[in-house]
Order: C-alpha cells, then sequence, then structure tokens
C-alpha cells in the first residue's frame, strides 16, 4: 500500500513538472487544432489584388459568347462539352458567356418551364467544372431585352420600383443563390457595354432595335433614349442584389472602355476630347461600387483616336491599369481583340494587345470570340482555323503567370 502511494506521488510530480512534454501520457499537453483557412470561392478582391485560392491572381481567358445560347435555343446541341474540352487542354482557365437569351422571345422556356431552363444551365455549369473552367455569367446582356419582355420603354431601368429592376433582382438572385456553391463560377456580371448607348448627343440614332417579332417593342421613342442616370440605377440594383446573397466573388459592369467623347457627353451632350482626369471620372463613375472590378472592352481604333488620349493601345491599357489601381479596384478586360480586315496588321496588333497585358500585369482579360460561328468572317478563334496562334499565345502567357 505504502509502495502504491509512493508511485502515485511521484507520477503527480512529474505531471505537474513536465506538463508540456508530450511523452508523459498522464498529462498530455492541451494543444489547440490548428485553424484551417477555408478559401472563398471564385474569383474575388481582396486589398485591391484579384485573388483566387487566397493567392494573387493573373490569367487570360476567352468569350464563348454563346456557349451556353446555341443550347438554349437547341436543346440538342450541347456542342459546348467539346469546347470546355479544348480550353480545359489548351491551360485557358475561364470563359465570358451570355447566361440567357438575347431577344426576349428567347426566353420563352424560361417562363414557360423554368424547370427545363435551369436543367439546362446545371449542365452546362457541371461541364465546367468538370473540365475546370471557370464561369464569368453576363447575365442581361442586351440592355434592351428586359424593358421589352416587361412592356416598358428603357427609361424604366431608371426606376427601381418597375417592372424591369423586379425582373432583373429575380433571375439574379435565382442564378446566384443556385449557383454560388458550383467552383466554376468565378464572377457575376450585369450586361454588355451598357455605358456605349448613353448620353448621345444623337441618341434618337440609336434607339434600341425594333424587332416585333422576336418579342421586341413595335416602336421606339424618347424615353427609349437610355442615359448615365439610369444605367447607375439599374447596375446599383445589380450588384446590390448580387451582395446580398454572394458576399465575395467579384461583380462586374461589363462595360467597355469609356469611349474619348463620354464626359463630355453627360456634361453637355458635345463631341468634345475629353481629358485623362475626366477619362479617370467616367471610368469610376462607369464602374463604382459595390463592384469591385474595373470593366473595359479594348478594340484597335482605326482612325487611332483612343481615350485617355492615349496614342496606341499600349498606352490607353497602361493608363487604364494604373487608374484601375489607385482606385484599388483591379482591371478586366471583359473584351479585347483583332478583326481579320486588319488583314497584315493581325499579328502586330494583338502582339501589342498580349505584350501590354503581361508587361502592365494587368491581371484578368479574355479573347473575343472563341467558337461563335457567326463572326466567321471577322472575329472568330478555334483551334481550327487560322486564328488558332491567338489560342496558342495565350495559352503561353498562362504557363509563364506565376499565380494560377
Amino acid at each position: 500500500m505504502k509502495t502504491k502511494i509512493i508511485t502515485a506521488t511521484l507520477i503527480s510530480f512529474l505531471c505537474i513538472t513536465f506538463t508540456a512534454c508530450d511523452k508523459i501520457t498522464c498529462c498530455p499537453p492541451k494543444i489547440n487544432p490548428p485553424k484551417i483557412q477555408k478559401s472563398k470561392p471564385g474569383i474575388y478582391v481582396k486589398n485591391g489584388v484579384l485573388m483566387r485560392n487566397e493567392k494573387p491572381y493573373r490569367g487570360i481567358g476567352v468569350n464563348y459568347f454563346d456557349a451556353f445560347y446555341r443550347v438554349l435555343k437547341n436543346s440538342n446541341d450541347t456542342s459546348y462539352v467539346q469546347g470546355f474540352e479544348q480550353l480545359n487542354n489548351a491551360g485557358i482557365p475561364f470563359v465570358r458567356f451570355m447566361c440567357g437569351g438575347f431577344w426576349p422571345v428567347e426566353f420563352k422556356l424560361y417562363f414557360s418551364n423554368k424547370k427545363a431552363y435551369f436543367n439546362l444551365l446545371d449542365d452546362f455549369v457541371k461541364t465546367a467544372e468538370k473540365n475546370n473552367v471557370g464561369l464569368i455569367p453576363s447575365m442581361f446582356w442586351y440592355f434592351a431585352t428586359v424593358p421589352d419582355m416587361m412592356n416598358e420603354p428603357m427609361d424604366q431601368l431608371g426606376n427601381p420600383e418597375s417592372k424591369s429592376i423586379a425582373f432583373i433582382k429575380q433571375y439574379t438572385k435565382e442564378i446566384v443563390n443556385r449557383y454560388k456553391n458550383s467552383p466554376a463560377v468565378w464572377g457575376w456580371e450585369l450586361g454588355n457595354e451598357y455605358n456605349l448607348g448613353i448620353d448621345l448627343p444623337n441618341a434618337s440614332k440609336h434607339r434600341p432595335w425594333v424587332w416585333p417579332n422576336l418579342g421586341t417593342a413595335t416602336n421606339r421613342t424618347t424615353r427609349d433614349e437610355l442615359t448615365s442616370r439610369q444605367m447607375l440605377v439599374v447596375m446599383n440594383e445589380f450588384a446590390k442584389t448580387v451582395r446580398k446573397y454572394d458576399k465575395t466573388r467579384i461583380v462586374i459592369t461589363g462595360n467597355a472602355v469609356p469611349p474619348w467623347y463620354a464626359y463630355h457627353n453627360t456634361l453637355e451632350r458635345s463631341w468634345m476630347e475629353d481629358t485623362l482626369e475626366q477619362y479617370e471620372k467616367i471610368l469610376l463613375r462607369d464602374n463604382p461600387n459595390p463592384f469591385d472590378v474595373i470593366s473595359i472592352h479594348v478594340y484597335p481604333v482605326k482612325d487611332k483616336k483612343y481615350a485617355a488620349r492615349a496614342k496606341n493601345i499600349s498606352e490607353l491599357l497602361e493608363k487604364t491599369q494604373k487608374i484601375a489601381k489607385k482606385m484599388g479596384k483591379p482591371l478586366f478586360i471583359g473584351e479585347f481583340g483583332v478583326p481579320v480586315s486588319l488583314s497584315n496588321e493581325i499579328n502586330t496588333t494583338y502582339s501589342e494587345f498580349i505584350t501590354a497585358i503581361e508587361k502592365y500585369e494587368i491581371p484578368l482579360a479574355a479573347l473575343w470570340v472563341y467558337d461563335y460561328e457567326n463572326q466567321n468572317k471577322d472575329w472568330n478563334v478555334n483551334f481550327k482555323n487560322n486564328r488558332t496562334f491567338m489560342l496558342n499565345e495565350i495559352s503561353k502567357i498562362n504557363k509563364k503567370l506565376t499565380y494560377k
């Protein structure tokens, strides 16, 4: 009995004296389990830097404009499956695409059989997941589509209580909630280049198309001339809705680079050339919070009349990248490309784009346009035509980038 007491006392002494030693089984040290850093989904912004999987990210993708559109028009056309496979094999990381119809009649399935509509989109997203291809859905590509579906003029995009805004919020909520857990979805975009048709001195000549057989209005009036104020309302309602259901992924306007006269268009409806400072103000206006990236689309201009008083593409991208960094918002070149019509200048102009994107460390860019037969004449790029070199160059750049 005495021996047991001495042994027990000795063990207690050792436990008190050597509590930091995990070799003493009677009193193992208390160890807090390591905190596992859960990566945020998609692409997101942290301290002004574009991030993916907790690392700064840079990448060049493509616009796969009609990837979903083609199966929406013909449920048997799942050619996007092969398209995603080819992009994955080429190391092209993401696509920007139209997530819905272009004309009002092309939303017919959504209204008549929502389950069937989302079955098509589900398969599309799952295929992207399978092939490790990121998705940037542009949800309301053509600004006139929703007002036409709701039988409202364009000025109702500037009315938060309108049927048009109600539909935009509803569709956005459905898409974001349905796919916010998908690893394939990188971000959310409003639409395509709304900023190019606002505050124009000759706005009456740029009213939306009239094709009643496709679901548009039968005529247009001054109420169909979009203003910057109306554009800002619809952008704000979209972004607020996205942020309500997804706190992290990037939110994108889808706007183009502001025209060189944009500031004066809004100020006085004139074509006077903007200064660099005025260009910066418009760029900020066209990409307001909570949009957390700067969206531009850039193409060669025949008369070399670039915004920001830049002399060429490279200078325009350099100036815009500086402004984006100053704003703390990563730059996304949502579209860039070179048309066949440039003939002998195609290679040099495309090289100027690629070189500037790499040189100025622009985080995200997407080529216009991949596998889009409707633009075979001037823009289409695939792995079989004579413009394949563009995809090959993108593949090379992506391999060289530090972060993937």
